[in-house]
């Protein structure tokens, strides 16, 4: 059964709506959109000023602009109780087509800016190397995402509810 928001894209004509991250805490889409006010309170809270909102008014992450600490403070600010301390982030990286080091460029930003030290490069044929995700080692956070030149990098769901951007 497709949950609220995907209903009401579709009948705005948003056929292929895109899963955006929701702060670290949210639960299942579903129970996340029925429990979420939307009062910004989480977006205020966030020191890494990387919580925005989406077309419904609800919370989501931008790692575009920075990666999440998983501090806790949107969740301690949310006065609904939507974001619970604790809930595992359902969220890794991967890395797309685009990848510099798919067309021989050398460029390892990606692994010089994971703390975790999930990115590894797998040297290919002709001096290139792709980069290999580990995913039990990705927190999510999303430090990666920003400082990649080609954009190659995105947040996918664990357990997809609908098409990741």
């Amino acid at each position: 059964m497709p949950s609220p928001s995907s209903r009401r894209a579709i009948l705005r004509g948003h056929f292929l709506e895109c899963l955006h991250p929701r702060p670290p805490g949210a639960g299942p889409a579903a129970d996340f959109a029925r429990t979420c006010t939307g009062c910004g309170d989480c977006a205020r809270a966030c020191p890494e000023c990387i919580i925005l909102r989406d077309r419904d008014g609800l919370p989501v992450l931008d790692m575009a602009s920075g990666a999440c600490t998983f501090c806790g403070a949107c969740a301690r600010a949310c006065p609904a109780g939507a974001l619970e301390p604790g809930t595992p982030f359902p969220w890794r990286v991967a890395a797309g087509p685009d990848c510099l080091e798919a067309t021989g460029t050398q460029c390892r930003a990606c692994e010089d800016f994971c703390d975790a030290s999930a990115i590894r490069f797998r040297p290919q044929t002709g001096g290139r190397a792709l980069p290999v995700i580990d995913a039990d080692s990705c927190t999510g956070c999303g430090a990666c995402i920003a400082p990649c030149p080609a954009g190659a990098l995105a947040p996918v769901p664990l357990i997809p509810e609908t098409r990741p951007c």
